[in-house]
């Protein structure tokens, strides 16, 4: 197997087995979180209805930062999300990681929507 390919099987593996676990509802939705180099992107999702009910990224934050892919832009996009999920009205969240370890960028972000009163 090409080595490029068996990553990408790692990859989905790791993937599925966090998402196995995880289901967002109306009440409950789920956070997910997709890191790239240059950007965070996060996502309220409702599995049941099958709707994002909100999106956020560091590429709409502004002019605040001046690169979308560091920490400080996580804990930025954390703050964002937990305040546009107030307006909603979700107050509690299931945190969804993806393939991601529970670190760096992915732990500023929970972190920040955690502190910004997001329940997970």
């Amino acid at each position: 197997m090409n080595k490029f390919k068996a990553r990408t099987q790692q990859r989905l593996r790791r993937q599925m087995r966090v998402r196995q676990k995880l289901h967002g509802t109306a009440t409950q939705p789920r956070l997910s979180v997709f890191r790239s180099n240059l950007h965070l992107y996060a996502q309220i999702i409702d599995d049941d209805a099958q709707t994002t009910l909100l999106s956020a990224s560091t590429l709409h934050l502004g002019d605040a930062l001046k690169y979308g892919g560091n920490i400080k832009a996580a804990q930025e996009l954390g703050k964002k999300v937990a305040e546009a999920a107030k307006a909603k009205g979700i107050a509690a969240v299931v945190f969804d990681r993806g393939h991601y370890k529970y670190h760096g960028r992915v732990k500023a972000l929970a972190d920040a929507a955690r502190s910004s009163g997001l329940k997970f």
